[in-house]
């Protein structure tokens, strides 16, 4: 054993290099944490969700047979998101305990990567990866979303760490079906993170591992797909629900990288040179397995691959490869460490250095570790209105908090509501209290009853009858759709719009949040002679 030299003597006095090591590393882990909880409670209570959030909302407020019913012909991919969500709203139901879970996952993934670059490189690199996470507008976005995917990036990031250690140290089945299990749960909560199995190849190959690692993950691997076969196949069944998504395109690719990387022009600029400056530590020594190596096909990987499939079928949607976003601060901090190396080998003055103090040799570490703290708040405030932003209600497609209170102040009870199209009855059943005494003109079953997620609506023929016998009704509509900027493929769309353009004239109006709430009357017969 070789002999530690008089200043690692002295530092082992001071204090034992586990407790210190320990200590560090708790520092590294939990400081993001705290930072993400802050980045994301600032504020979360918009008063009002958008169309999504809306779906999660209603659909968890539902007992557990109305959401399985629902699950047999619609967002099976999100079911088990549903689930946690009618558990969550049973202690409050509002829309800031909604989104509860999303903020909590946030600060737990920004933990998790500050673990990943502690264990791959050292405390200050896990640190400044951290913080980088949890400043980051994209990742402050979703987690203030009530939707899946803060924890999906929750999940993918856990998963992700549990690989290294599978990899570095427990290469036994029990490492290996931990990762399994954690990964399956992830993709039970969106199908699309199977895609890190892609990611984790390509670690493995970058690592140059041998038969026994990859015979464990591919267990593991094999695992995960087969528990994802049933969840394939029933949301196969369901593609309409992603119609309307487009092939990404070479833009689609440059905005997930400003997102990434930062929207600020500069901040994206400064982190994409020093992954450039990172990229040296690609490969490792024989079946070691290295910061770069895990976070650049963490990054790249699971984008690339859906962003291929959707040239064929269009699947692709940033926030479906959110949990990439996790690779990108390691591959930043990658570069910031080689960067801090040159710099610290380089002669003051010319000169070699004289050997410093006890005390010097702590002191400049603990200097570059704050150097980078304040380089990533640097960061942060140059995006401070961008995050500002974010928190307004109308950087979403919607505001429905915004319509139902438009409903409230102008429909009375007993008002006769038309929704153009049927899912603009979304409204109604995240905001219930803005419609308590109206008469919802086309609805013959509710979403709950009839297992739907906007409710089931009377025919074509039907719709034209009632409509038919009123003499004035609220529509509360999309915008473009009674302006004929598109037109609806339904009969009971086209119905509506047609006996609106026929018999009656639009009056008052209110534009809020996306949608139109406008008041139509019956035109009086023509007088004869």
């Amino acid at each position: 054993m070789k002999p530690r030299s008089r200043g690692e003597a002295a530092t082992a006095a001071v204090a034992p290099p586990g407790d210190r090591g320990r200590s560090r590393r708790r520092v590294a882990v939990g400081v993001p944490a705290l930072v993400m909880l802050a980045v994301g409670l600032w504020g979360l209570d918009r008063n009002g969700m958008w169309r999504d959030e809306a779906v999660s909302f209603q659909v968890g407020r539902r007992t557990v047979p109305q959401i399985w019913r629902l699950l047999h012909d619609v967002d099976a991919v999100h079911g088990l998101y549903y689930l946690l969500v009618h558990v969550v709203l049973t202690v409050h139901p509002g829309e800031v305990v909604l989104r509860l879970p999303s903020l909590c996952a946030a600060a737990v993934t920004a933990a998790l990567v500050a673990a990943l670059g502690t264990r791959l490189l050292r405390p200050r690199a896990g640190l400044w990866a951290g913080l980088l996470y949890a400043v980051t507008p994209m990742a402050g976005h979703y987690a203030q979303e009530g939707r899946s995917y803060a924890l999906v990036a929750a999940g993918a990031t856990g998963a992700t760490l549990l690989f290294v250690r599978a990899v570095e140290g427990g290469r036994g089945a029990r490492a290996w079906a931990a990762y399994g299990a954690v990964l399956a749960l992830t993709c039970s909560l969106h199908e699309f993170a199977v895609l890190l199995l892609c990611a984790h190849a390509v670690s493995l190959a970058l690592a140059r591992v041998g038969a026994t690692v990859w015979r464990g993950w591919g267990c593991a691997a094999g695992g995960v797909v087969v528990s994802l076969v049933p969840m394939v196949l029933v949301s196969r069944g369901q593609a309409a629900q992603v119609a309307w998504l487009r092939r990404p395109t070479a833009v689609s690719a440059e905005e997930l990288a400003r997102a990434f990387f930062g929207p600020s022009g500069v901040v994206c600029a400064v982190c994409l040179g020093l992954v450039v400056a990172g990229l040296a530590g690609l490969l490792g020594r024989g079946g070691e397995v290295t910061l770069v190596g895990v976070a650049l096909p963490l990054t790249v990987v699971p984008p690339v691959v859906l962003m291929l499939a959707s040239q064929v079928s269009p699947l692709f949607v940033d926030r479906y490869v959110l949990y990439a976003l996790s690779g990108a601060p390691l591959l930043v901090v990658a570069g910031a460490e080689w960067v801090a190396g040159v710099v610290g080998r380089l002669p003051l003055g010319g000169r070699r250095p004289k050997r410093r103090p006890l005390s010097h040799s702590r002191l400049r570490p603990r200097l570059v570790a704050l150097a980078g703290v304040l380089v990533v708040g640097a960061g942060f405030l140059h995006q401070l209105p961008v995050l500002r932003a974010d928190r307004d209600p109308r950087t979403r497609p919607d505001d429905l908090g915004a319509v139902s209170r438009v409903v409230a102040r102008e429909v009375a009870e007993g008002d006769a509501v038309l929704f153009v199209p049927g899912h603009a009855r979304n409204v109604a059943l995240a905001y219930p209290g803005a419609f308590r005494g109206v008469r919802d003109v086309a609805l013959v079953e509710g979403a709950a009853g009839s297992g739907t997620l906007y409710g089931r609506e009377a025919g074509p023929g039907e719709v034209r009858r009632r409509v038919a016998r009123l003499d004035r009704v609220w529509v509360v509509a999309d915008p473009g759709l009674l302006a004929g900027r598109w037109s609806p493929s339904s009969p009971v769309e086209r119905a509506k719009l047609a006996v609106l353009r026929r018999d009656f004239t639009g009056r008052q109006e209110t534009r809020r949040g996306g949608l139109v709430v406008r008041l139509y009357l019956r035109e009086p017969p023509a007088r004869v002679g």
